[in-house]
């Protein structure tokens, strides 16, 4: 799955345009690497965003097209 639309489908970013921004302008990493919006998301990749202040890191636990948003944290863990 496309990295602007895993951010999206995980509710780590509300829409997928904005995600597909924040690749765009640098604010988004995988594994330590600054990533393009159509990078492949994979299980394990550590993904980290700047959003405003602050820094969020997260491992991606699962991969799924759709999921409801009561079950939309289940797809990361937050690492600290």
């Amino acid at each position: 799955m496309r990295l602007d639309k895993y951010l999206k489908v995980s509710r780590l970013i509300k829409r997928r345009t904005m995600a597909n921004e924040a690749c765009d302008n640098g604010l988004v990493s995988v594994n330590g690497r600054p990533a393009r919006a159509s990078y492949e998301v994979k299980v394990g990749d550590r993904i980290s965003l700047r959003l405003g202040a602050r820094e969020v890191t997260v491992e991606v636990l699962s991969v799924q097209e759709t999921v409801r948003q009561a079950d939309a944290a289940a797809l990361y863990k937050q690492v600290f």
